[in-house]
């Protein structure tokens, strides 16, 4: 059996995903990291693909997705500016 048909391979690759986008912020890592997730519990349910390339095309599919989810979560509302009160250089 493929490695790439294991839940808990995906499961991992979500868990090293959310601990570069802790130590790398931005939500960059953080879509990848709910894609790979949900991957997982979808081969842990049962549901998977039939080879490599369409299994891919899932992943890649479940984090635009939720990217494109956390964008609308995240992002500013329209019309607002961000203000910033202090800079990290600041005594």
């Amino acid at each position: 059996m493929a490695l790439w048909t294991e839940w808990w391979v995906w499961m991992s690759g979500a868990l090293i995903l959310a601990t570069l986008e802790v130590l790398i912020p931005g939500y960059i890592f953080l879509g990848f990291a709910i894609g790979a997730a949900m991957m997982g519990l979808l081969i842990l349910f049962g549901i998977s693909a039939s080879g490599l390339a369409l299994t891919l095309v899932i992943f890649s599919v479940l984090s635009l997705v939720s990217y494109i989810v956390m964008r609308k979560f995240f992002a500013l509302k329209e019309g607002q500016v961000k203000i910033w009160d202090t800079d990290v250089n600041d005594n």
